[in-house]
């Protein structure tokens, strides 16, 4: 991967959307040029998708937390994978350092939907414990991946 697949990734990021020839013409190449090193971004997995960014607050999910997550004894992390994929509401989930387990992103419509997700991940036998701070503003949003 080079400098120019670096920018065609930032532009993508920005508009994934855009067309070929868009790319083309901020990163100067043809098109084709910017087709086939974007096939093979993909191919080689640097790129794993192209998706869509909807607004929360409009798609009704506007209620937003972050939970610590404390376990009883050692947990594998694709168990609490398997716990945490069966709650729709957890947006994203990582293992961490430090005293808690895992940090937990979820998203929902209000604060009685949160409260059952939340409720939802605690009956789970192998977590002990959770520990939330609500959302109230977001300050900055950047997509890095």
């Amino acid at each position: 991967m080079d400098n120019l697949d670096r920018n065609i990734i930032d532009l993508l990021r920005e508009n994934s959307r855009a067309s070929y020839g868009d790319i083309g013409s901020r990163v100067g190449l043809s098109a084709s040029a910017v087709k086939r090193r974007i096939d093979r971004l993909v191919l080689d997995g640097v790129i794993r998708g192209f998706t869509i960014n909807v607004d929360p607050t409009i798609d009704g999910m506007s209620t937003e937390a972050y939970v610590e997550l404390f376990c009883r004894g050692t947990v594998s992390p694709s168990e609490l994978q398997r716990i945490l994929l069966a709650v729709p509401e957890v947006a994203e989930a990582c293992t961490v350092s430090g005293s808690a387990d895992a940090i937990l992103r979820i998203r929902s419509r209000d604060i009685p939907s949160l409260e059952a997700a939340l409720e939802r991940v605690r009956v789970a036998p192998s977590v002990d414990h959770t520990r939330s701070a609500i959302v109230l503003s977001r300050l900055v949003h950047r997509e890095i991946e």
